[in-house]
C-alpha cells in the first residue's frame, strides 16, 4: 500500500506542479498583453492567436484540475481501504489498469457504460437544443 500511496502522492505533485507553471504563465500572458502601446494587439490575427491560447490554457487547467481530484479521491479511498474496488458495481479493478492510471475509480466494464450512457445523454441533448431553434 505504500507504494501506491507513493505513486499517487508524486502523481499529485506533478500534477500541482504543472498547474501552478500554467497558472504562472497565464498571468505572464496577461501582464504582457498591457505592455507597449495603449492597443493590446497589433490586429485581429494577433487577436484571434491570443484568444486561442487563451482558450487552451482554460482547457488544460481544467483537466489538471479534474486530475488533481480524482488523485486526491484516490488517496481518500486508499485511506478508506477502498483503493482498487470499483465505485460502480464494487468489483476489483484490474491491477494492470491501477498502475496505468493509478486515480481510477471503476472498472473497464463500467467505465465503458458510463462512457457509453453520456455520449447517448449528449446525443439526446443535442436533438432537443436543435428543436428549440
Amino acid at each position: 500500500m505504500d507504494t501506491i500511496r507513493e505513486t499517487l502522492e508524486r502523481e499529485l505533485r506533478t500534477v500541482m506542479s504543472r498547474l501552478r507553471l500554467l497558472e504562472g504563465a497565464v498571468l505572464l500572458t496577461e501582464s504582457l498583453g498591457t505592455l507597449g502601446d495603449n492597443t493590446p494587439f497589433a490586429d485581429e490575427v494577433d487577436e484571434i492567436q491570443a484568444n486561442e491560447r487563451r482558450e487552451i490554457g482554460f482547457a488544460t487547467r481544467e483537466l489538471l484540475v479534474d486530475r488533481v481530484n480524482r488523485l486526491v479521491a484516490a488517496l481518500d479511498r486508499l485511506r478508506d481501504g477502498e483503493y482498487g474496488v470499483c465505485i460502480e458495481c464494487g468489483e476489483s479493478i484490474a491491477p494492470a489498469r491501477l498502475r496505468v492510471m493509478p486515480e481510477v475509480a471503476t472498472c473497464v466494464r463500467c467505465q465503458d457504460r458510463l462512457e457509453r450512457t453520456s455520449h447517448q445523454l449528449e446525443a439526446v441533448g443535442v436533438g432537443a437544443d436543435a428543436e428549440d431553434d
